[in-house]
């Protein structure tokens, strides 16, 4: 299905990247030039930030973020259990500890409530992430950073056009990172990257760190940075796409409208809520049920591909059961319950409506023929409907 949305998307603008192709073949100039100053112009003023800083992936972009701010041994950055391995690996790879919160159960973000409990005199910044597409509370986390004088970069990387509160994500941290890895809903046609900031200095050395710490003068390196530089290539493909995302993002939430009918009054499972301040562009459509892996097994035999993002908390991952990599960690009861029910189903601006209603249909028949099955037991401890845990 991945695969399938990759190639419609291209023949959508193949033309038109092929003509961006060409042109920048035929210039000779492949990476850092005027492409990607053109893209770094345009993604800012998308997003109504004063900085957009281009690289190599969305992973780079989290660490270029925290080596700007100087993070390193002997700070902790708190974020979340529930996300791709690089949020947490990047605060590992500058040799800072990173820390642990729960998660809300509604909306798979980070719980600030639960990241206020683990602030210590060690800790340095918050990453919150925008898991999935869906904005993270960006006045709660934002309040507490500056409360308690902390550096807060946003895990933006599933999330370029979502929004909290009307305003763009990325535009609230003093830094954030983003990915347009080809499966994200502004896809390169491989890995790319982007920082946003509105701070001149922290722009000023993600450029700098971004190309092994080079200033302007050649071999003279001012920063000990790394090799991290978008190319002409994934710059101009993005900028084809860039003018056609709200568009596309639309049609992502008209298939999430048909899979939200067709699953509202379905005992056992529940549709991805969505926080009333909050945007969801809908990279992943999550939902969440006890009978997670029999569905999974179900919707396999009929041919519907799915997928578990994420099965296995940072924490718990075998790179941090070796001492070399230092963790803390608080409760994390339902970032534990989400790994074990969620499921991701087949999303994107090209899935056709005939099939995300079969999609909805196959669940239903599922979940309402299976012997025993019972409602979800809501983050309260109550048992209650999929529809009234939904809307709590």
């Amino acid at each position: 299905m991945k695969k399938e949305a990759l190639a419609q998307e291209y023949a959508h603008f193949a033309e038109e990247i092929q003509a961006a192709v060409a042109r920048v073949l035929a210039s000779g100039r492949y990476i850092l030039a005027s492409e990607v100053e053109a893209f770094e112009a345009e993604a800012a003023a998308y997003l109504g930030v004063r900085y957009a800083i281009g690289c190599n992936s969305g992973t780079d972009a989290l660490l270029l973020s925290l080596l700007a701010c100087e993070i390193g041994p002997g700070d902790e950055v708190i974020t979340s259990p529930f996300s791709f391995f690089a949020t947490a690996a990047t605060i590992s790879r500058v040799g800072a500890t990173p820390v642990f919160a729960d998660i809300d159960p509604r909306t798979f973000n980070l719980d600030p409530a639960r990241v206020a409990e683990l602030i210590t005199s060690r800790t340095r910044a918050i990453i919150p992430v925008h898991l999935f597409g869906q904005a993270a509370d960006m006045t709660e986390f934002r309040r507490l950073a500056d409360e308690h004088g902390l550096l807060l970069i946003e895990d933006a990387a599933q999330a370029f056009a979502a929004r909290w509160a009307g305003q763009p994500v990325g535009t609230f941290g003093d830094l954030a990172a983003f990915s347009f890895y080809p499966t994200k809903n502004l896809g390169a046609c491989g890995d790319a990257g982007l920082v946003t900031t509105n701070h001149p200095e922290l722009a000023r050395r993600v450029r700098i760190l971004r190309q092994q710490g080079v200033d302007g003068l050649r071999y003279h390196h001012e920063l000990m940075g790394i090799n991290s530089r978008l190319d002409e290539l994934q710059a101009a493909i993005l900028r084809v796409k860039l003018p056609h995302l709200a568009d596309l993002n639309a049609k992502r939430h008209l298939v999430a409208a048909i899979y939200d009918a067709g699953l509202a009054a379905v005992a056992g499972v529940c549709p991805p809520y969505v926080h009333p301040q909050a945007t969801h562009i809908y990279h992943q459509y999550t939902i969440r049920t006890p009978y997670r892996d029999e569905l999974r097994r179900f919707l396999a035999d009929c041919g519907v591909e799915t997928d578990v993002y994420y099965p296995v908390l940072l924490p718990d991952q075998p790179a941090y059961r070796n001492a070399r990599y230092p963790f803390r960690t608080g409760p994390l009861p339902e970032a534990r319950r989400a790994t074990r029910e969620v499921l991701s189903l087949p999303i994107s601006p090209y899935l056709p409506h005939d099939q995300a209603e079969m999609v909805a249909e196959r669940i239903k028949t599922f979940l309402t023929t299976r012997n025993g099955a019972v409602p979800l037991v809501a983050p309260n401890g109550k048992q209650e409907s999929a529809l009234s845990v939904a809307k709590s």
